[in-house]
């Protein structure tokens, strides 16, 4: 069955504290360690590749990969498709020997970093209260990668329980897209509990997770934060800033246009990542009697956007006050038979419909978002409280799917 609104804001109220690695955690000048990181690829492999040749394939792929903005392509998905054929090389035979370098030759970079003992020291204090500390780096590399470069902060997974970390494997948009930090939220299940994330870059981090509606404190090491209006500078003031806060007031706020539409975009990424932990034989699989599988829930996300949702849209922008009939969605589970259907052509399908709804929302001005309806249950409405309904919508399902698997 459809999970209960009523649960929904019941989770006990952890705190999450969402951490930036580069620059914020370890010191490392980025262009250089990037320069040097490539350049090492390329000569490990030159044996197969000609050195020039493998570097520029390697800078155009990482580039379409950092633009990526497919929900059903993970990063390392996106970054494969373009890397590898355009080098004519086999797969197999490239990708063996650069996991070998990950081993070998990538932990000798570390001379290139430094560990900040104030970070470290702000981790550890953030673990002795209890919060879920998770590390919200930009994903653009293998998971191993990320892994070594946060034991060269002197945070080693294997000592610092963290909630989650954001590698290439898993994510599918880079840090400078709005829809990267719903993403994040909903990889890690979050609920409703408060949120803080902090970094060091107004691109990557302060803006597109603002944005997104995230409470944000910007590390600023010694810059000018006359830019800036919201919490800021270092370690010390961080602690200081969560020392003094009600931290119950540190909450996500997905209410702007903007936010709504990442939300509504992360949705059938974090659906593709849980795929990708599922079998396809467990996609019917259900928990208890009476309630869904992924694959009703596909099935369920795809029919509500696509005889729901996009109607109702098109409807408030076509017509004045237009009227809003309610609809009872559960009962398609059973009369359309959701457990009999495919699930991977469901959510092919319900990617489909979900980009076609993000896109009218994405050419809309603020009067449109701000047109009126009237609801069966609602009453007086706008489409901006429609959308909003439609993120709380996804996020049950997401919870729910995401109890399926993870």
């Amino acid at each position: 069955m459809s999970p209960d609104p009523t649960n929904f804001r019941s989770e006990n109220m952890i705190f999450n504290l969402l951490l930036d690695l580069d620059d914020t955690l370890l010191n490392s000048n980025i262009d250089v360690f990037l320069s040097a990181y490539f350049k090492k690829l390329a000569i490990y492999m030159a044996d197969i590749v000609p050195p020039e040749q493998f570097t520029m394939a390697l800078l155009r792929s990482t580039k379409i990969m950092y633009e990526n903005t497919r929900p059903d392509q993970t990063l390392e998905q996106t970054f494969n498709n373009n890397f590898y054929p355009s080098l004519g090389v086999d797969q197999h035979v490239l990708a063996e020997k650069i996991e070998k370098f990950y081993d070998d030759v990538f932990p000798a970079l570390s001379s290139l970093t430094t560990p900040r003992p104030e970070a470290i020291k702000l981790v550890e204090w953030a673990f002795s209260q209890g919060w879920n500390v998770s590390i919200a780096t930009d994903p653009l590399f293998p998971r191993k990668a990320i892994l070594h470069r946060l034991r060269w902060a002197g945070l080693a997974p294997e000592k610092y329980p963290f909630t989650l970390i954001s590698d290439f494997q898993r994510f599918h948009f880079a840090k400078a897209s709005v829809a990267y930090y719903p993403e994040f939220l909903a990889q890690m299940n979050w609920l409703d509990s408060p949120v803080l994330m902090v970094g060091d870059s107004m691109e990557r981090d302060v803006l597109p997770s603002r944005a997104a509606g995230l409470p944000v404190f910007w590390l600023n090491m010694g810059e000018d934060g006359s830019r800036y209006d919201g919490p800021q500078g270092n370690f010390e003031n961080l602690k200081n800033y969560l020392e003094s806060r009600d931290l119950s007031s540190i909450k996500v706020n997905y209410s702007s246009p903007m936010a709504m539409i990442a939300f509504l975009q992360a949705t059938p990424a974090v659906l593709h990542s849980i795929m990708f932990s599922s079998s396809s034989e467990n996609l019917g699989v259900r928990p208890r009697d009476g309630e869904w599988s992924l694959r009703e829930v596909l099935c369920h996300m795809r029919d509500v956007d696509q005889e729901v949702n996009i109607k109702r849209v098109e409807s408030i922008l076509s017509e004045e006050n237009v009227f809003i009939h309610g609809q009872a969605t559960d009962q398609w589970t059973v009369e359309r038979h959701y457990q009999d259907q495919d699930g991977q052509t469901a959510f092919r399908d319900f990617v489909a419909v979900r980009v076609r709804l993000i896109e009218i929302l994405s050419g809309l001005n603020s009067e449109d978002w701000d047109r009126r309806a009237r609801h069966t249950f609602l009453g007086p409405t706008t489409l901006r409280e429609m959308v909003e309904i439609m993120v709380d919508h996804d996020r049950l399902h997401l919870s729910q799917a995401s109890a399926l698997v993870w």
